[in-house]
């Protein structure tokens, strides 16, 4: 089933509501996949929409915030599997934003029903280089990091 939402745009229902789209991060487009969770009758929550409008309109803003974030995520984990010691080739240094974009390819955004969290929820999937079965996920509640781990924190 697909229908066309005045906010999400055209969505596909597949026990879960999704598209495809384009998204610009840190000056190189990405093919994303959108996810918003939903029943079959494609009734969203107002919540959704605060918090996808409100994604929208701050992602400039945001998107160093998400990189510096991630970087203090990759060097804890490195420190805590002893990488910083013993050297990993899936865990080398990196001092500069620029390396970790390298390492990281954003995947997907998704949109949880409004009632999970207080507060514009979202979460930010990535692949990336040194744990590609887990990957990498970013959950927000207003704009603002809460969490940063594997994928599955995002969803």
């Amino acid at each position: 089933m697909i229908i066309n939402d005045a906010v999400f745009g055209e969505l596909e229902y597949d026990y879960g509501w999704t598209k495809n789209t384009t998204i610009e991060f840190c000056r190189k487009s990405y093919d994303i996949a959108l996810i918003v969770d939903g029943e079959e009758d494609g009734i969203f929550d107002k919540e959704q929409y605060e918090a996808y409008n409100s994604l929208v309109k701050n992602w400039e803003q945001l998107q160093q915030n998400l990189l510096q974030s991630i970087l203090e995520y990759y060097k804890k984990e490195r420190h805590e599997l002893g990488y910083d010691i013993e050297f990993n080739v899936n865990y080398p240094l990196i001092e500069k934003i620029d390396k970790l974009l390298e390492m990281i390819n954003l995947v997907g955004i998704t949109i949880p029903y409004g009632i999970c969290f207080e507060g514009r929820d979202i979460g930010i999937i990535f692949d990336c280089t040194w744990d590609i079965e887990n990957g990498l996920g970013i959950r927000l509640i207003d704009e603002n990091i809460i969490e940063v781990g594997y994928q599955d924190v995002a969803i």
